[in-house]
């Protein structure tokens, strides 16, 4: 038998010189030797609980209440991954660390706000913040990495938020012209508090990595507070334990920098930030600093700090109105029934009430005509060709390609749901799965035409993208990815 020490052991002994300041460390340990359960955040803007609940203990699943998280659910015992179950596939659930989802309650963003979320993919915290903010307002989403900002968009389609506007920038470096009621700036870190997705494997950190990831770090949260409005809220997060990437950051931050730290004490169990480890020694105030360890809700690691910028409080400035056309950063002008024929198609051929994009508005670009709920946005005081590009407003809605009327995507047919009325067919599992694997499908009474494809499940019936009729045979429209994933769904709503 090997000597080898398992995953959970050999975690510990990299974590014996937070010994001293872990406030329980048999019940740290205890943590760290056990599978992380899974947390699902209900998407408030488009479910209720209840309803949630109620839909996956249809399939089999059995749930639990999060302390202090209303909209949060753990999953205890279920026939499958809840990935593969249609409230995930459909938005209406979103896969979040418990620990995580403190973070967008205590960064306080109301309705109407702006927000600036610097370091955002993949989107959990950046989509719960949207929530929080019932849609309304402007969420602005920042991300460095290409892989990870298609993470992101994948998510935020699939969750249906049309708040939030997506830019393709080091954080680093984002312009400053403009200002934001609240900035959330989760950082990249060690992320040792993931150790338990991680199956107790830390990530091999070399001393150079660790010297500039604390320096990117630093570098964030000054540009975060740079770009908060005087008066304006900073929430400094990571997901690890290491003072070295929390504390002694912050505390290099507050030596010569106008900010005051906010004492947070959520409902939840916690721990407080840290004045002293060994001999170092921090800025005081960080006591009001909050500490998550995975035996405090049986999840993650978390550090965060809430910081107000100082000066007299006044408003944002440098935001304006968001153009009906933009083109390579300009604005450009446009035919004018663009948008008027594309609310047509939604009206005349779908049925949907003109009531269900009351308050959106419409931008179009290239091919695409976005819709969403951004009142104003910052690009206007953004110098153009800087270290920045926009990638996404709201939600793409139509595809404007081709000679025939504008075609809705999956993802707005998806987000109006039971809105749509007129020229939809809700097809069976077992339906889905013949058009999926290319068997001909037919639906009576249609010879050719566009088509919203739904989905039966149990008692529930739900928009899952586009479809196309010709000489009486049925093709679905839903990317390859999303098609597997769709796929899985249906199957095991079968095997169910």
């Amino acid at each position: 038998m090997s000597d080898a020490p398992t995953p959970s052991t050999a975690a510990l002994r990299a974590f014996e010189p937070y010994r001293e300041f872990i406030d329980d460390w048999p019940a740290f340990a205890d943590a760290l030797g056990r599978k992380e359960p899974t947390t699902i955040r209900v998407n408030r803007l488009r479910a209720d609980i209840a309803g949630v609940r109620a839909m996956l203990e249809r399939e089999g699943f059995v749930l639990e209440g999060v302390d202090a998280q209303p909209w949060f659910l753990r999953v205890v015992d279920g026939p499958r991954s809840v990935s593969d179950t249609f409230a995930h596939w459909a938005g209406l659930v979103y896969i979040q660390q418990a620990a995580t989802g403190i973070a967008a309650d205590l960064l306080g963003a109301r309705p109407g706000e702006r927000v600036l979320d610097l370091c955002a993919a993949p989107g959990g915290k950046t989509l719960h913040v949207a929530e929080t903010m019932e849609g309304r307002g402007a969420v602005v989403a920042s991300e460095v990495n290409e892989g990870r900002i298609r993470a992101l968009l994948g998510n935020i389609y699939r969750l249906g938020t049309p708040n939030i506007m997506v830019v393709s920038g080091d954080g680093r470096e984002l312009p400053v012209d403009a200002t934001f009621d609240r900035v959330l700036v989760d950082v990249p870190c060690s992320a040792q508090g993931t150790v338990r997705k991680k199956a107790g494997q830390l990530p091999s950190r070399s001393r150079g990595y660790m010297a500039k990831i604390v320096r990117a770090q630093e570098k964030l949260l000054r540009r975060a507070i740079a770009a908060a409005r005087p008066g304006g809220v900073i929430l400094y997060v990571t997901c690890t334990f290491g003072p070295d990437e929390n504390e002694r950051v912050v505390s290099r931050v507050l030596a010569d920098t106008d900010v005051e730290v906010e004492p947070m004490h959520p409902l939840v169990r916690h721990a407080p930030g840290l004045t002293r480890w060994g001999a170092e020694r921090y800025d005081a105030r960080l006591a009001g600093a909050v500490r998550i360890y995975p035996h405090h809700l049986d999840s993650g690691g978390l550090f965060l700090c809430r910081l107000r910028r100082g000066g007299t409080p006044s408003p944002v400035h440098g935001w304006s109105p968001i153009p009906g056309v933009f083109e390579s950063g300009r604005e450009t002008s446009e035919p004018a029934d663009v948008a008027a024929e594309a609310r047509r198609v939604l009206r005349e051929h779908y049925g949907v009430d003109p009531e269900a994009w009351a308050g959106m508005s419409w931008m179009r670009r290239g091919s695409n005509l976005w819709m969403h709920a951004l009142p104003d946005w910052p690009l206007g005081s953004w110098d153009e060709g800087g270290h920045w590009r926009m990638v996404a407003l709201g939600l793409r809605a139509f595809d404007l390609r081709g000679d025939g009327p504008p075609r809705p995507t999956n993802d707005l047919l998806q987000w109006l749901d039971d809105q749509v009325t007129r020229n939809r067919a809700d097809l069976t599992p077992r339906q889905w799965l013949d058009v999926l694997d290319g068997r001909t499908t037919t639906i009576p009474g249609v010879e050719r035409g566009h088509l919203a494809l739904g989905v039966e499940l149990d008692r529930e019936r739900h928009v899952a993208g586009w479809g196309f009729v010709r000489d009486g045979r049925l093709k679905d429209h839903i990317p390859r990815g999303r098609r597997a994933w769709l796929r899985s769904v249906v199957a095991g709503a079968l095997e169910g």
